[in-house]
């Protein structure tokens, strides 16, 4: 009877946890907001606009996506309501066994919803524009970019997010002086934004002959893609348009066609490339939406800054710092120097498995926020 009742408290207090979360995120409140966006897929004149409808109907799918584990956890713990009470009554090594398992689910969800709650920026939800640049050092630093890229397509892959590589430019002998990948999915910007910053790599040259041991550096930008959300006027006078032909993998179309863009904007000095697709038009478009979530990126910087300098404090900027070093050689280790976390697996976080380092940085961000109230 002693172990059942443990069994029951833990079934309550588990309970307990889920709701308390479940109020803390506003669940309520996205149940509501997806009523209204089906509301909207069923409005008849809908596909008057495709482009529009298109809109509108991954806007309710993802809404969709986002509380199917709150409901599953709801369902469970009901169950769970209705189990205890039937023990209540009448001991069943059946409903036992069903709580006991239940239990276990909802403990997993939570483990996995929680993280959810450190998404606290206006952003956090949006895709994730990334681009990786190649620092000084020639060869190596190309090939260290190549590396980091790799990186991130590979942890996308594994967490079931849709990738692309927009962009990419070779390096003189390995390598990518630079990459800009796309990642989309539910809260890929919110942890994506921990590896703004300089990435450090310290290991035994593979291109050099006496194998000596090399530092290189990449820096990586990360912005969300905000284009649905603000409003920024982009003049054609504004912008240089270039053309050229595309230098990505794409069979022999690339050499035949000038549909890779470079799109300058003269005010800002911003420079945005895009080659992945075989349509001029499409590069165009994706180019765009680029150009624009970085001057959205750029305005919100410059506005934080201001603020900042009202406030007298000294505002730290993420990018062109060292966050973390990843030593290959003579042992193996990846650390971060913001939160400290830090792994000895150094070859399984440059295959993707990087969650530690992003949780870990969100866990930061929270207690940062904490600290300022």
């Amino acid at each position: 009877m002693i172990e059942i009742n443990e069994i029951i408290k833990q079934a309550i207090e588990i309970g307990d946890e889920a709701g308390a979360l479940r109020e803390q995120l506003q669940i309520s409140v996205r149940e509501e907001r997806l009523v209204t966006a089906e509301k909207l897929t069923e409005d008849p004149n809908i596909w008057d606009d495709p482009e529009n409808a298109q809109t509108v109907m991954q806007d309710a799918a993802r809404r969709r996506n986002e509380l199917v584990p709150w409901r599953r956890l709801k369902s469970l713990t009901d169950d769970n309501m209705v189990l205890v009470e039937i023990l209540g009554m009448d001991v069943d090594e059946d409903s036992v066994k069903e709580l006991q398992k239940n239990i276990s689910e909802i403990r997993a969800l939570l483990d996995k919803l929680r993280t959810e709650a450190l998404f606290a920026e206006e952003y956090d939800g949006a895709d994730a524009i990334i681009e990786v640049n190649a620092g000084a050092g020639g060869t190596e630093a190309c090939d260290w970019a190549e590396m980091l890229g790799r990186m991130y397509l590979r942890w996308a892959e594994r967490s079931g997010f849709d990738v692309e590589v927009m962009d990419s430019l070779a390096g003189d002998q390995a390598g990518v002086k630079s990459m800009t990948i796309e990642i989309h999915g539910q809260n890929a910007y919110g942890l994506m934004k921990s590896e703004r910053g300089t990435h450090r790599l310290i290991r035994f040259s593979p291109f050099n002959a006496k194998g000596s041991r090399e530092t290189s550096f990449a820096s990586v930008s990360v912005i969300p893609d905000v284009t649905e959300d603000v409003n920024i006027d982009i003049r054609e006078e504004d912008l240089r348009v270039d053309t050229y032909r595309a230098s990505s993998a794409g069979g022999q179309h690339v050499n035949k066609t000038e549909s890779a863009i470079r799109l300058t904007h003269i005010p800002s000095g911003l420079v945005v490339t895009c080659q992945n697709e075989r349509s001029q038009l499409k590069n165009r478009a994706s180019a765009m939406r680029v150009l624009k979530s970085r001057l959205a990126a750029q305005q919100r910087q410059e506005q934080e800054e201001a603020l900042a300098k009202l406030q007298g404090k000294k505002l730290d900027i993420a990018f062109g710092s060292q966050i973390r070093t990843y030593f290959l050689q003579p042992y193996t280790l990846v650390k971060d120097h913001r939160t400290e976390y830090e792994t000895p697996n150094a070859f399984q976080v440059l295959d993707g498995e990087i969650d530690g380092f992003l949780v870990a940085y969100l866990q930061y961000l929270a207690q940062q926020r904490i600290n300022e109230e």
